[in-house]
């Protein structure tokens, strides 16, 4: 009977030791839990960004070409106060206080009440604080009776409101008076809510360093 030579088995030694033993290893590391991240997501990038060259012929303006001219966006702000009897709105250019007819006259009148006034000291403080060479006070009402009647009663509420404001700025200011009627509404009219927003007095001026002598 002959025997097979037996093959020794190959023992893993030196480098091959050492890289078996590395696959065992992470082989072996558990792996990590998808809901306990060792870093708060969104904090982690994959890749580093990349390299920009601040010499590229595509960041350059072509030859003879200039940059536009700066552009300042429109930004507006709103503010009213909770029973919404004033509303105040800022933009660029321009600040515009909304009072309604309620709280400066009474009813399907154009006489100032007594705590109108306070009201409207205020606004002529903050026309004084912008330097405003214009103001303009415009009257509107709601949609309810005959449109005349509308224009009428709103032009004579804008008109007391320049007298008021005129006690306090002095003639150094230009006012703009206007009365529209139920034009240019604000809120809907077919609620009370709505028709109370659009019976008011608006008076508008521009900001500091806004053209005064606009039209």
């Amino acid at each position: 009977m002959t025997m097979a030579a037996l093959t020794p088995r190959a023992t893993p030694t030196g480098t091959a030791a050492l890289a078996l033993l590395a696959a065992l290893t992470l082989t072996a590391a558990p792996a990590q839990a998808a809901d306990d991240p060792s870093k708060p997501p969104g904090t982690v990038t994959t890749s580093p960004p990349p390299e920009v060259d601040a010499n590229s012929p595509g960041l350059k303006l072509a030859q003879g070409a200039t940059l536009a001219p700066a552009k300042v966006l429109d930004i507006k702000s709103v503010v009213e106060d909770l029973g919404g009897e004033e509303r105040r709105e800022d933009t660029n250019e321009n600040v515009t206080f909304a009072l309604q007819a309620e709280v400066l006259f009474p009813k399907d009148s154009a006489t100032l009440n007594p705590q109108a006034r306070s009201r409207i000291q205020a606004i002529a403080e903050e026309i004084k604080t912008q330097n405003a060479g214009t103001v303009r006070v415009f009257g509107f009402t709601d949609d309810l009776g005959s449109y005349a009647h509308g224009l009428t009663l709103s032009k004579k509420r804008a008109d007391a409101v320049h007298d008021a404001l005129t006690g306090d700025l002095g003639g150094n200011v230009t006012f703009e008076v206007r009365g529209y009627s139920e034009d240019y509404p604000i809120a809907d009219n077919s609620t009370e809510e709505g028709r109370k927003k659009n019976r008011r007095v608006e008076i508008s001026f521009p900001t500091t360093g806004g053209n005064s002598n606009e039209s």
